[in-house]
C-alpha cells in the first residue's frame, strides 16, 4: 500500500485542521472487519449506524461521542473459562469502532435489539447556514419614474 505525505497541504491551508486529521486517520487506519456494520440514510437529514454485535448484551457495549466522533466499544466478561469449544464461529472479542461525524451531526440515541446495535444520527443545519433569499433593493429614481 502507498503512503501519502499530506504535509505540503498543511503549509498552504489555514483552518482545515479537522479535515486534515480525518484524511490522516483514513489513510493510516487499519481496515478492521469486526464487527460488521452498515451506515444507512433513513431520511433527508437522518442516518443510522447498525452494528452486528451477536453475543454482546447492552451492558457489554458503550457508545461515546468524543472529539467529533462516535466511539463504539464492546467488552465481554470472561465467561469462556471452563468451556471447551469444538467450533467457535461467534466472535465475542473486545472491539472499538470509530465513526467520524460531519459538522452539525449529532447522536440522537442508541438501541440494542436482536443482536444489532443501532445508533441514530441527525444532521441539524443551523439557520445561519441555511439558504435564504435576499431582496434586491430598487434605486429610488427608478421607482419615482414608474410613479410619474
Amino acid at each position: 500500500m502507498r503512503n501519502f505525505d499530506l504535509t505540503p497541504l498543511y503549509r498552504a491551508s489555514v483552518g482545515f485542521d479537522r479535515m486534515a486529521d480525518v484524511m490522516d486517520r483514513a489513510l493510516s487506519a487499519d481496515i478492521a472487519s469486526y464487527p460488521p456494520y452498515n451506515i444507512e440514510k433513513t431520511g433527508e437529514n437522518a442516518y443510522r449506524i447498525a452494528i452486528a454485535v451477536a453475543g454482546f448484551g447492552a451492558d457489554d457495549l458503550t457508545v461515546e461521542v468524543k472529539d467529533g466522533a462516535v466511539i463504539v466499544s464492546g467488552r465481554k466478561p470472561g465467561e469462556d473459562e471452563g468451556r471447551t469449544f469444538l467450533h467457535r464461529g461467534i466472535a465475542t472479542r473486545a472491539f472499538e469502532r470509530r465513526f467520524t461525524l460531519a459538522d452539525h451531526v449529532r447522536v440522537e440515541g442508541a438501541s440494542h435489539v436482536d443482536g444489532m446495535l443501532n445508533i441514530e444520527l441527525v444532521r441539524e443545519i443551523p439557520e445561519a447556514l441555511k439558504p435564504r433569499r435576499i431582496e434586491i433593493a430598487k434605486p429610488m429614481k427608478a421607482v419615482e419614474k414608474l410613479d410619474a
